[in-house]
C-alpha cells in the first residue's frame, strides 16, 4: 500500500511538473499574439493558461503535503490537502473566469478590434497539440490513481482543447469581417472555466465537509459483511473521507452466546477484509448481541 502511495506521489509530481512547463510556454506565445491582434478569444485563452500554471502549481503543492504520512499531530495522514488545494483551483478558475466575462461582454458592446494573423492559427494548433498531449498523459494517471488533482488538471487540459478550437474557428472568421464571433467565443470560454471551476469546488468541498462514501462502495461492503454467516444484522455502516480514501464504521449483530474472543475475532476479519477495497483507508468494526426486532440489550443498574 505504501508503495502504491509513494507511486501514486510521484505520478502526481509529474503530472504537476509537466503541466506548469507546457502552459508557460502557452502563455508567453498566446498573450503575445492575442495583445499584438487584439483577439479577446486569445487573450481570454492566455489569461486561461495564466490560471493553469496557478492549478499545476497548487497541484506540485498539494500533492507534496498529501504525501506527508501520518503522526502524532494527524493520525490519518494529510490526504485532505488534496482536496484543499484542489478548492484553491476550483476559486482561481472561477474568478479568472468572471474577469474574461467582463472583457469579453465590454468588447461585444465597445466592437472588435480582432486584426487577423497566421500566428493566431498557428498559435492555436500548437496549443491543441500540447494541451491533448497533457490530457491523454493525465488522463492515463487519474485512471490508475484517482487523485482528484489529477482531475483538475486534466479537466484543464480537456477544456483548453475544446476552447482553443474555438479560438481558431473566431480568428478564421475574421477574414471574413466577422469580428463579432470573437467576442462571443470570450464568453463562451470564460463559462465553460466557470462552470469547470463550480464542479471541482463543489467534489471538493463535499469531501472537506465528510460526505459519505458513494452508495455502490456502500453496496461493495454490505456485500462483504454478508458473506460471514455468524454476523446476524447489520445495525449501521458510516463513513469519513479520508483525502481521496475513506474509513468504514460498521455496526453488526452476532448471537449473544458468542465468546468475545470470538467476536473480536470476526470483526477483525471483517475489518480487513473492508480494507482491502481499492477506496478505503481502513475499516473499524463494532459487535452487538443481536436481539429480535433490533433491539439492544439495555444496561440496567441494579441498585
Amino acid at each position: 500500500m505504501e508503495e502504491n502511495a509513494d507511486k501514486r506521489y510521484k505520478v502526481t509530481n509529474k503530472v504537476g511538473i509537466f503541466g506548469m512547463i507546457g502552459n508557460i510556454f502557452l502563455l508567453a506565445i498566446k498573450a503575445c499574439v492575442g495583445i499584438t491582434s487584439k483577439s479577446q478569444a486569445m487573450i481570454a485563452d492566455s489569461i486561461n493558461s495564466a490560471g493553469d500554471i496557478f492549478a499545476s502549481l497548487m497541484a506540485f503543492i498539494g500533492n507534496k503535503i498529501a504525501s506527508v504520512p501520518k503522526d502524532e499531530d494527524h493520525n490519518f495522514g494529510h490526504g485532505k490537502a488534496e482536496y484543499l488545494f484542489s478548492l484553491f483551483i476550483a476559486i482561481s478558475m472561477i474568478l479568472i473566469s468572471i474577469k474574461t466575462i467582463i472583457d469579453a461582454v465590454l468588447t461585444l458592446i465597445n466592437g472588435s478590434e480582432l486584426q487577423f494573423s497566421w500566428w493566431l492559427v498557428v498559435v492555436c494548433l500548437v496549443t491543441i497539440i500540447v494541451k491533448l498531449s497533457l490530457y491523454i498523459y493525465t488522463k492515463f494517471a487519474y485512471k490508475k490513481y484517482k487523485n482528484i488533482l489529477l482531475e483538475a488538471n486534466m479537466q484543464d487540459h480537456r477544456n483548453d482543447c475544446i476552447i482553443t478550437t474555438f479560438t481558431l474557428i473566431s480568428s478564421l472568421l475574421s477574414i471574413k469581417g466577422i469580428h463579432w464571433f470573437d467576442g462571443v467565443v470570450g464568453i463562451g470560454i470564460s463559462l465553460w472555466i466557470c462552470k469547470t471551476g463550480i464542479e471541482i469546488f463543489i467534489e471538493s468541498y463535499n469531501i472537506l465537509m465528510d460526505v459519505s462514501v458513494d452508495s455502490k462502495t456502500k453496496e461493495t461492503i454490505t456485500e462483504v459483511i454478508k458473506k460471514n454467516k455468524d454476523i446476524k444484522a447489520i445495525n449501521n455502516i458510516s463513513s469519513t473521507p479520508v483525502g481521496y480514501k475513506y474509513i468504514i464504521f460498521v455496526v453488526i449483530a452476532v448471537d449473544g452466546n458468542m465468546t468475545t474472543f470470538e467476536s473480536h475475532k470476526l470483526a477483525d476479519k471483517l475489518e480487513n477484509s473492508i480494507a482491502k477495497l481499492d477506496n478505503i483507508y481502513k475499516a473499524i468494526v463494532h459487535v452487538e448481541p443481536f436481539i429480535e426486532n433490533n433491539k439492544k440489550i439495555e444496561n440496567k443498574d441494579e441498585n
